[in-house]
């Protein structure tokens, strides 16, 4: 597997290509649906008035985000009370639900990776080719798993969006993950679509 260390840089990431394995290190920040709409209205369309610490937040993500990863999880977190955090549980969330916002975040932040399941649509693969970045497919069902590759919690944002939907900014030492969707327009979330649908035609076809 190749091993890529985070930051990433543009290079590296025209060289990932669909299918191939990678074993992630470095610091990356989890963000979901709360997490995706609040920068995208705050600070991309700027409909909402930022508020509270979002300002000093947004400084801390531009530096955090540059050239690193999102990954779409909601945790499982122990040590809240003590701030002695540790990343329990770490699997992927279904991706789709962040189509409207992936693109236009990879974008205004330098975001060079998203790690999620199930894939992402047109929107996200064709900011994969302009910023550029890649989507880093993980594996469902391995949460416990996935946990033990959380090296340390760094820090947490937006904790107010509950624990699931927080910011939060972990280290991660070979964390595995398989590229599906590249900078270069390729996407196999795509090809199994379309092998999908051409199979179910084919079934339907059949006589009776």
């Amino acid at each position: 597997m190749r091993e890529i260390t985070i930051p990433i840089s543009d290079d590296d990431i025209r060289s990932l290509k669909v299918g191939e394995p990678v074993l992630l290190s470095g610091i990356m920040v989890t963000g979901r649906d709360a997490a995706h709409k609040w920068m995208m209205e705050t600070f991309i369309k700027k409909t909402r008035e930022p508020q509270g610490e979002d300002l000093a937040v947004y400084d801390e993500l531009k530096k955090l985000l540059n050239g690193a990863v999102i990954y779409h999880c909601g945790p499982v977190v122990s040590g809240l009370d003590t701030k002695n955090y540790k990343f329990v549980a770490a699997g992927p969330t279904t991706s789709i639900r962040e189509e409207p916002y992936q693109a236009a975040v990879m974008k205004h932040f330098n975001v060079k990776g998203v790690i999620g399941k199930g894939g992402m649509g047109a929107k996200t693969l064709q900011g994969c080719a302009e910023t550029p970045g890649v989507y880093f497919h993980a594996i469902g069902g391995a949460a416990s798993y996935i946990a033990q590759q959380v090296v340390r919690v760094l820090g947490v944002y937006k904790l107010d969006f509950g624990v699931p939907e927080a910011m939060w900014v972990i280290e991660v030492k070979d964390f595995p993950v398989v590229v599906t969707m590249d900078s270069h327009g390729g996407s196999q979330h795509v090809v199994v679509d379309d092998n999908s649908r051409k199979a179910l035609d084919e079934l339907l076809a059949q006589p009776y």
